[in-house]
């Protein structure tokens, strides 16, 4: 950790994924967190030297192993897809291709009550939602950065401004504004 960034060495055959259609489960790769309750948004810049298929780094959210969500990016078959894994006892996984390579991509998670909303960015300003996932409603939750390298032997992965900011409680804040005199 150096000037606001992780700089992160990617464990060689890591990964999270429990069960469906490959038929095991994994639960080793790097994962660098803090725990969070309640609503918040969070998000972090990544950039990465993928090399091989499913090289592939970004942000979860974890109550524990057998409940969580990662979502970034993703090198698979020599494109890059913006991937969300959501796991609950067993995994699923989505993808959205990319046209081209990127240098950089920002991700970004909100959670209310039960659900978290991940939208991704080119270039931090416009935000486009690639899903909406459930999740547990008032639960902590581990969010960090985490990178996987589930064939290969390793890449290295940069993150960056990573920031958790807790959403206002709108009850509270509804109870403020109608009884302030």
């Amino acid at each position: 950790i150096s000037d606001d960034k992780l700089i992160m060495h990617v464990t060689p055959k890591s990964d999270y994924w429990r069960i469906s259609h490959y038929g095991f489960t994994v639960d080793d790769a790097p994962f660098y967190y803090s725990e969070y309750g309640g609503e918040f948004e969070a998000k972090v810049k990544i950039s990465g030297d993928y090399k091989v298929r499913f090289d592939q780094a970004g942000m979860m959210i974890r109550i524990d192993h057998e409940n969580y969500i990662k979502t970034g990016i993703e090198f698979v078959d020599g494109k890059y897809n913006l991937s969300t894994v959501v796991t609950h006892h067993t995994s699923d996984w989505s993808v959205i291709a990319l046209d081209k390579p990127v240098n950089v991509i920002w991700i970004k998670a909100v959670r209310r009550l039960d659900a978290v909303e991940i939208f991704y960015s080119f270039d931090d300003n416009t935000y486009y939602m690639m899903r909406n996932a459930w999740l547990e409603a008032n639960r902590p939750v581990r969010i960090g950065m985490f990178a996987a390298c589930p064939d290969g032997d390793g890449f290295d992965v940069t993150f960056s401004d990573f920031k958790v900011t807790h959403l206002p409680d709108k009850v509270r804040t509804e109870w403020l504004r109608n009884n302030a005199e």
